[in-house]
């Protein structure tokens, strides 16, 4: 059975950096050797998380690449997607965008806004994984 995690930003590094928990997220799938797929809102936020992943630890090293953009997206273990790439599924999906993950994975890792008023989006797709037979967690971070 799938699983989709909601991991709610609480804790205030998280709140002051929202990409930082994106990051620890891509780092806890490379550690268990789980290739996953971060599915970017746009180019721009691809661009950010690229960077954050290269400077947010400096003994943690992911091994990421922007989809695309090389030749070797299939054997790189964290792919960042912008919404005009098209890539096959990945065991784990982090999911920054408005609209549910639909293809096929073993975990959808959902980030949830601080902000309780921008958290709309994120209750529908609660409800469409559950109605997909995910299991379902959550998690304040």
């Amino acid at each position: 059975m799938p699983r989709a995690d909601f991991y709610v930003i609480a804790k205030p590094r998280f709140i002051e950096d929202p990409l930082l928990l994106v990051c620890e997220l891509a780092k806890r799938s490379f550690r268990i050797d789980k290739p996953t797929l971060i599915l970017a809102r746009d180019a721009a936020q691809a661009d950010l998380i690229d960077g954050r992943l290269w400077e947010f630890e400096d003994d943690a090293y992911v091994p990421h690449q922007i989809a695309g953009q090389d030749q070797d997206d299939e054997d790189t273990p964290v792919l960042i997607v912008p919404p005009d790439i098209d890539v096959p599924d990945r065991p784990y999906i982090i999911n920054l965008r408005d609209e549910p993950f639909m293809g096929t994975c073993e975990r959808v890792l959902e980030v949830v806004p601080a902000d309780p008023a921008a958290r709309g989006p994120l209750r529908e797709r609660w409800l469409n994984y559950k109605a997909r037979g995910f299991e379902l967690h959550h998690h304040d971070m």
